[in-house]
């Protein structure tokens, strides 16, 4: 399903331009594996978020090889911290790579295994939560990250309009994932949210 029209996202798209030749790669070892990963307009809205909220802290459930990590760790000072997390250690090691690479390991502590169990282990709270993990889990994951986000911190979910399926009479249970997340996200009286309709939606609340 079409959410945007075309000729309006071209447009869009046309006016971002990555110079950052780690980012590139990434982008093009995404098109080339057809890997999941939010894109340019996403990656830098999530850079300006981060500015905005002058994060120091950003935890990511799901991270793949990197892609939307690395963005956040060029946003973040140097004393910053940014935890990736991935299920998959090949997608651990290539995107070590690719941070180091671009200079930003020293922002980034790569883990690999379920995002919902690391996040026990991980002391402290979050200026930043994002949530790109499997879209069943997406219901559990707003329950941790809540309790680990700082007031006035931003969680941040991809996919929250998947492809359209949100409109399924019959939605299956991915979508039934995200359908729970956006009731619980948009419930909650301790956040102020917003779905952003660009590219697969993004969602972003501010806890207040």
């Amino acid at each position: 399903m079409e959410l945007v029209n075309p000729r309006v996202e071209d447009y869009i798209a046309s006016l971002y331009t990555v110079s950052d030749p780690v980012l590139k790669e990434m982008e093009k070892l995404a098109r080339r594996l057809d890997f999941p990963y939010v894109g340019p307009m996403v990656g830098q809205l999530l850079f300006q978020l981060a500015k905005l909220a002058k994060a120091k802290t950003v935890f990511e459930m799901g991270s793949g090889f990197g892609y939307s990590a690395y963005w956040f760790a060029k946003a973040l000072p140097s004393d910053g911290r940014v935890h990736h997390t991935d299920t998959d250690p090949d997608n651990c090691e290539q995107a070590k790579d690719f941070f180091k690479r671009g200079g930003l390991e020293k922002k980034v502590t790569v883990h690999a295994g379920d995002a919902l169990n690391i996040i026990d282990e991980v002391p402290g709270d979050f200026d930043i939560i994002f949530i790109d993990a499997a879209k069943e889990d997406y219901p559990a994951c707003f329950k941790k990250a809540k309790a680990r986000l700082n007031k006035g911190g931003l969680l941040i979910a991809d996919n929250c309009l998947w492809f359209g399926q949100v409109f399924d009479k019959n939605p299956d249970p991915p979508t039934r994932g995200i359908l729970e997340f956006t009731r619980l996200v948009f419930s909650d009286k301790e956040l102020v949210a917003t779905l952003v309709p660009i590219r697969d939606g993004l969602i972003v609340a501010l806890k207040a």
